[in-house]
Parts: structure tokens; sequence; C-alpha cells
């Protein structure tokens, strides 16, 4: 590799940049920033950054985090991995980075309401505030806030839309339906 093709590849690693894959829900954009995922996006995505802060488009095998979010999401919807390891590269306040922490300890195929997520940071009485955390949540899917529903079990918000939410959830329960358009 030459220098210049290594002085590219450190800057891309650094920079951001972002590829775009198809899934059962609809495209998703994932940014990498310094090297970690920064952003899983869906189309018409409530708290989706303005395009032009996602860097170039680069092929996700470019890039290492984007090749195995790909794979990984790949082997998800095929039912094949139910828990992701990837190097996550997000930024918020220490508050959503706590619930975000905790969104990811949540099993594959069940549920918890924003209450019982408030509980388990220890503050019972912050559930509207773990609301507002969750739905700023930069990478859906993979920090599964779709998990978190209102106190009666009752589909609540969702930044990528409760069609996707109920997909995503009936599809961790085993029952398989149609892709969304």
């Amino acid at each position: 590799m030459t220098t210049t093709a290594r002085t590219t590849k450190a800057a891309t690693l650094s920079a951001s940049a972002h590829t775009i894959m198809d899934s059962p829900v609809g495209p998703l954009t994932l940014v990498t920033r310094e090297g970690g995922l920064a952003g899983l996006y869906m189309t018409q995505q409530r708290h989706r950054p303005p395009q032009e802060t996602f860097g170039s488009q680069v092929a996700a095998d470019d890039i290492p985090v984007l090749a195995r979010t790909t794979e990984q999401l790949a082997g998800y919807f095929a039912g094949d991995i139910t828990d992701f390891d990837i190097d996550l590269s997000t930024s918020g306040t220490p508050f959503q980075s706590r619930v975000w922490a905790a969104l990811r300890d949540i099993p594959y195929g069940e549920t918890v309401s924003y209450g019982e997520l408030a509980a388990v940071l220890g503050q019972p009485t912050a559930s509207r505030a773990v609301g507002l955390a969750n739905g700023k949540n930069p990478v859906g899917i993979i920090v599964p806030c779709h998990r978190v529903v209102g106190a009666n079990g009752s589909m609540t918000g969702y930044g990528g839309g409760l069609e996707r939410k109920r997909w995503l959830l009936s599809f961790e329960s085993g029952a398989q339906q149609a892709v969304l358009s």
C-alpha cells in the first residue's frame, strides 16, 4: 500500500463516511466516525441528521466497522444472530449514554417499559427522561430501542415509525412478516 493510500484510508477512518444497505424494514444508512458506528438511520426517521453530516458514501467493505455492521445486520435479519458486537462511536449526554447502554441489556425477543428501564437505571421516576433518551438513540436495532414499550405493553413512539417497531418486535418473537415497503 502506498503512503498516499494509507493516509487516505486513515483519514476515512477518522472522518465521517456512510453506506446504505437494504433491509426488510427499508434502506438503512450506516454512518461511521472515528472507526466506530456513529449512526444507523432509517428513511423518514425522527431525529435523523442532515445527509451532509454523514460524510462521503463508501462501499461497506471499504471500512471495517461498516463491513462488520452490514454482515451482522444481515445475520440478524436472517434470524441467525440475536446480539451485536459492533464498536460504537456515539455521542450523547451522560444520561443518554447510560440509557443506551441499558438498552443493550434488553434480551432479544423481550420488551421492557420505560418505567422498568428507569428503575434499572436507579431513577424510577425518570421514565419520561428515559423515553426522550430512547428517542435520540442514533443506532437503532443494534441498540434495541424498539424493545421499549408503554407501561401497559402498548406500542409507543419509535424514531423509525411504529410500523417498523411492530415489525421488529414481531420478527424477534418469531412471527415472520412480509418486507415493509
